[in-house]
């Protein structure tokens, strides 16, 4: 098959991880007979630095042109002090806006060799596969009115939480759909007994799993769910929750696995799909080849599965990390006494052999 895939590295150690990402798309499209074309754009604050904007429209439009987006990370110190409306983290939700990605996919599994690698105890995390869905588009990173205001007092922030049936339901539906080709399990997360707009969420979501019953639904308000998933987590199968709460649940989640460096995300709307590792730019180890890119390139893997519906390439690339987990070959982030230190290239170079 040919592809066209909008390569946009950013900022901080996305100029590292993209590109042995890359390398393995490359690799699987030489193994299995594809054609991948790779475009690339400026994003974040590398397009500040060039453009003066966080997302210019050529940017836009190879990302609405392509099958596919493989982002890397955005922002970093040195764009802090810019008005908010300029800041590199803006062309994240100017992508999201634009492409209509309403269903973020953040998948939290726990390698088995890397146990040692989490903070909490083996037999708490050992067996964790869990799928946090998350509304993209909606929710009090969009709703409206926002800003800053002058009062009498001083100034006054203001953001909104708005949702709408309509966006509800198409998140609930992915869930379910998710979840039958799981554990058949939702959990459904949000703050019904504080919030109008969960009162909604719950009562649409509600509607939905009522058209799946082979799907079971529970429903959990988000404070508890974020003590459950350190109490028990393998409780979980998919969980389903709005865009602030799913923001900060799956990085919660991604530490049950050992490091944010390890979980990929998928961002799918009705047309063209953004893949990412979910950990951001990290500027402090940025440049110094000690990133951990697994999580890019199992980003890849999803794209190879989701977008191009290439279940097998995908699933090589999945199995080519496993091995060189089993290898023992680590990252700084995941490290541990009797395993091999590598850096970021290394641990490419370690699944490309693999794959």
């Amino acid at each position: 098959m040919k592809a066209k895939i909008a390569v946009l590295a950013g900022d901080g150690v996305g100029k590292e991880i993209v590109p042995e990402a890359i390398r393995v798309l490359k690799a699987v499209a030489e193994r299995f007979h594809h054609t991948f074309e790779f475009t690339t754009g400026d994003v974040g604050g590398h397009a500040i630095d060039k453009q003066g904007v966080p997302l210019p429209q050529e940017t836009l439009a190879l990302a609405k042109q392509s099958q596919a987006v493989l982002l890397g990370a955005v922002g970093g110190p040195k764009w802090e002090g810019l008005d908010y409306s300029l800041r590199p983290e803006r062309a994240l939700l100017g992508l999201r806006e634009q492409l209509g990605l309403y269903a973020n996919l953040r998948p939290a599994k726990l390698y088995p060799m890397l146990s040692d690698a989490s903070t909490l105890k083996r037999e708490v995390i050992e067996g964790i596969d869990l799928l946090v869905v998350r509304e993209l588009t909606g929710g009090i990173y969009f709703g409206k009115p926002k800003g800053i205001e002058k009062t009498a007092e001083g100034e006054r922030g203001i953001n909104t939480e708005v949702y709408t049936t309509e966006e509800i339901r198409r998140i609930a539906l992915v869930a379910f759909e998710a979840a039958r080709k799981r554990r058949r399990q939702v959990t459904s997360v949000d703050k019904a007994n504080v919030l109008e707009s969960s009162e909604l969420w719950r009562r649409v979501v509600t509607e939905v799993g009522a058209k799946y019953p082979d799907v079971e639904l529970s429903h959990m308000y988000v404070d508890n769910c974020a003590m459950q998933l350190i109490r028990n987590p393998k409780q979980f199968d998919v969980l389903v929750t709005t865009n602030l709460f799913g923001d900060i649940l799956s990085d919660e989640a991604a530490m049950l696995t050992g490091s944010i460096g390890m979980l990929p995300s998928a961002s799918l709307g009705s047309q063209t799909a953004l893949y990412e590792p979910i950990h951001g730019s990290a500027p402090d180890i940025a440049g110094k080849n000690i990133a951990n890119p697994i999580a890019t390139i199992a980003s890849a893997a999803m794209m190879l599965g989701y977008t191009f519906h290439l279940e097998k390439e995908a699933a090589a690339v999945e199995q080519a990390i496993l091995r060189a987990l089993e290898q023992g070959y680590r990252t700084k982030d995941i490290h541990s006494p009797g395993t091999t230190l590598v850096g970021t290239s290394e641990m490419a170079d370690a699944i490309l052999k693999n794959l």
